[in-house]
């Protein structure tokens, strides 16, 4: 399940429709690890143009439920049993936004847990490289960091 991430159509909701809206590329980029069933997220949010963005908003879904947040950042909040949803803020063309950190439990005390980095929100724009804001990561009960 957590082996092999879809590529979809590069191309966001509004511009599926028909709508054209600003180009940007939106990319996340940051690192998971997991410790006895506590599992943190940190990425920085980039946008490579060529337009600004308003903001966008990213998902971050484990492959177990949560069964608490240790620490959810102001533009944060839980999205379901296992989903949390953040606000990037405005991204100027060309910069990367604020690093956002997510720490969570997972039920259970697994020796692995998937995480899934995407884009929820794009504000209409079209992304033709959604390539660098989708990732998964599988990471090992060890304390370990692993990148995306």
């Amino acid at each position: 399940m957590w082996g092999v991430l879809g590529l979809g159509l590069g191309l966001s909701a509004g511009a599926a429709l028909g709508m054209v809206g600003p180009e940007a590329d939106l990319a996340f980029h940051g690192e998971v690890s997991l410790r006895e069933g506590s599992v943190r997220v940190r990425f920085t949010p980039q946008n490579h143009g060529p337009s600004d963005l308003a903001g966008a908003t990213v998902r971050l879904r484990w492959s177990t439920p949560l069964v608490g947040v240790e620490r959810l950042p102001e533009g944060c909040l839980r999205a379901g049993v296992s989903a949390v949803l953040c606000r990037t803020g405005a991204l100027d063309a060309g910069s990367a936004g604020s690093p956002v950190e997510v720490v969570v439990r997972v039920a259970g005390a697994p020796g692995e847990v998937g995480v899934r980095i995407d884009t929820a929100w794009d504000g209409g724009a079209v992304d033709h490289n959604p390539r660098n804001n989708r990732h998964a990561v599988l990471a090992l009960d060890t304390g370990d960091v692993y990148y995306f």
